[in-house]
């Protein structure tokens, strides 16, 4: 079953593809589809929203299934921070080594138990209109010194997570994927599938 990608990132339709092959999606990106390459302000105050709005804009395109991930890093001493802003935390989209300087900037005094984290994805997706299923995964860990590890990308090589001692990007993307906050989201997102029979 065919369903198309809201996000235009490589790396995620990579991993998304990679979870959800086992349960007969395959998913394709949004110039596969033939959708126009819009520009989708994500503007919500939560995950939720911006995943949401995602996924219909381009299902309202394209009339085919869409799955849409949002995603990002939140920090507990920050406040949550970056939060639904992790992809341009430095002012400038998808620059991963800038928003990863910011971040370390930010914490430089912190001390690594007062470094926790989690990374949160949620991924909805459209049917229809009105049939629409959201998902929500986490996976908690820490924040780094400084980065470890050339796999993955974002903030990866900054975040351990819980009962590792290797950092995202020193992972494989295959036991990335067994562990990660879109890992979870798909399992829920296809737990809730099964239960509805779609």
């Amino acid at each position: 079953m065919i369903v198309v990608a809201a996000t235009q990132n490589k790396h995620k339709i990579a991993e998304i593809d990679a979870i959800m092959k086992p349960f007969g999606y395959k998913v394709i990106s949004r110039a596969e589809a033939g959708v126009p390459d819009i520009e989708i302000e994500e503007d919500g105050d939560t995950f939720e929203e911006n995943s949401l709005k995602k996924a219909m804009e381009i299902h309202k395109l394209c009339g085919e299934i869409t799955i849409a991930d949002d995603s990002g890093l939140m920090v507990d001493i920050l406040d949550g921070a970056p939060g639904v802003h992790s992809s341009r935390f430095a002012g400038e989209e998808g620059n991963d080594e800038k928003n990863n300087q910011k971040l370390l900037k930010l914490l430089s005094n912190i001390p690594i138990e007062q470094r926790t984290a989690k990374f949160v994805s949620v991924i909805t997706m459209v049917f229809s209109v009105d049939r629409v299923v959201v998902a929500r995964g986490e996976c908690k860990g820490h924040i780094l010194f400084e980065p470890r590890g050339e796999n993955g990308f974002g903030y990866d090589p900054l975040f351990v997570p819980d009962g590792y001692d290797k950092s995202f990007g020193e992972l494989s993307s295959e036991e990335k994927n067994k562990i990660s906050h879109r890992a979870m989201a798909l399992q829920a997102l296809e737990k809730q599938l099964r239960s509805l029979n779609l």
